[in-house]
């Protein structure tokens, strides 16, 4: 398909509105880039992309949308079910990230806020822990007293 025949099908009125969104949904990821660069820690960084994913994903799709609308090519179900799965994976993945990252953070002893749950062990290690945990587990059931080496 030629860009005369798009222009040919479209309005005005949906070129520019799907050229705003489109362009919007750019910018919004250009600017979830460059958060990335900006922020220093990892707590700070992992919202910036995960939030301006799904904005951006949204506006494209909403342009989409209108293209395959307006030019007579049906409803475009693809980008719906798209934008809907980044919509529900991309806040569970942070989610999940966020407490890996914090739960590490805690074992090593960084400031970061306390846990609200008692199922966890979720403060610093002691040395002989960390000892034990450097040393992998063939070491530490080697180093065992009752069990002999290997079993």
């Amino acid at each position: 398909m030629s860009t005369e025949s798009i222009a040919s099908d479209l309005p005005l009125w949906a070129q520019l509105l799907v050229a705003a969104l489109v362009l919007g949904g750019a910018l919004i990821a250009l600017l979830g880039s460059l958060g990335l660069l900006r922020l220093q820690s990892y707590f700070e960084r992992v919202h910036s992309p995960s939030l301006i994913a799904t904005m951006g994903c949204w506006l494209i799709m909403h342009a989409t949308w209108i293209y395959f609308s307006v030019s007579g090519q049906g409803f475009a179900m693809h980008a719906f079910l798209i934008a809907v799965f980044i919509a529900v994976t991309v806040p569970i993945t942070t989610i999940f990230l966020m407490r890996a990252a914090l739960f590490r953070s805690r074992r090593t002893g960084d400031a970061v806020p306390p846990t609200l749950s008692n199922l966890v062990r979720n403060e610093p290690l002691e040395e002989d822990e960390a000892r034990s945990s450097e040393a992998g587990p063939m070491d530490t059931a080697a180093a065992t007293p009752g069990h002999p080496p290997g079993a």
